[in-house]
């Protein structure tokens, strides 16, 4: 048994504004399923991101996270979720235009067991500052997870969503999370068909119904 990361999960004040920002910064299409929701997905002939001015022209700012002299560019989207731009690594040649997802986090280590054991995603690297997973079919992003020493205090603004394999049960698969160390999460979400959740140090998530 094993989840799939499908979509990250961004809380937006205008949905249509931020999608509609990074659907142009990653030269991909949108839709939308709902009142406040807005999906950002891949389309035919996308355009690699790469030039900072270009992301600037469509509303980025400069960030300052604390990189100091870094071989990245870090920017913030037109309600400031920051991003990296990085210079080209062979490593990213084949990940699509969003190379890395980046989760702050107390123990790298724990991160890398649990979400090693809640998907099927490969493990890459793991040492006491950062982990690093991956589909095991070697597609997409990476999913790294990075030591911070800055206290989690308030709801993540990202999140990931994870969706069971056709023919598999989601409400087994929660199940099997919690074993893993999630617990519930009230989110005052209601009756909804997915199953919010939170990682054992507090990372929301969400494991989707079927579509």
């Amino acid at each position: 048994m094993a989840l799939r990361p499908v979509q990250v999960n961004i809380k937006a004040l205008d949905d249509a504004a931020v999608g509609r920002f990074w659907a142009d910064a990653l030269g991909w299409g949108v839709s939308s399923e709902g009142p406040g929701v807005t999906n950002v997905e891949p389309g035919d002939g996308f355009v690699w991101p790469e030039l900072v001015a270009r992301l600037k022209a469509l509303g980025a700012t400069p960030a300052d996270v604390g990189q100091g002299d870094a071989p990245w560019t870090v920017l913030a989207d037109p309600e400031g979720n920051e991003f990296c731009v990085l210079e080209p690594r062979e490593i990213h040649r084949d990940t699509g235009p969003i190379a890395r997802v980046v989760v702050d986090c107390a123990d790298p280590r724990a991160m890398a067991g649990f979400w090693g054991e809640a998907t099927d995603w490969t493990l890459h690297e793991v040492t006491g500052e950062h982990a690093v997973l991956r589909s095991a079919e070697g597609v997409g992003p990476y999913l790294e997870f990075r030591r911070s020493s800055d206290a989690k205090t308030v709801p993540d603004r990202v999140h990931i969503d994870l969706l069971p394999y056709p023919g598999d049960d989601k409400a087994a698969e929660v199940a099997r999370l919690k074993t893993l160390g999630a617990t519930d999460l009230d989110l005052g979400q209601g009756d909804v068909p997915w199953t919010c959740l939170s990682d054992p140090e507090g990372h929301e998530f969400c494991v989707l119904g079927s579509h």
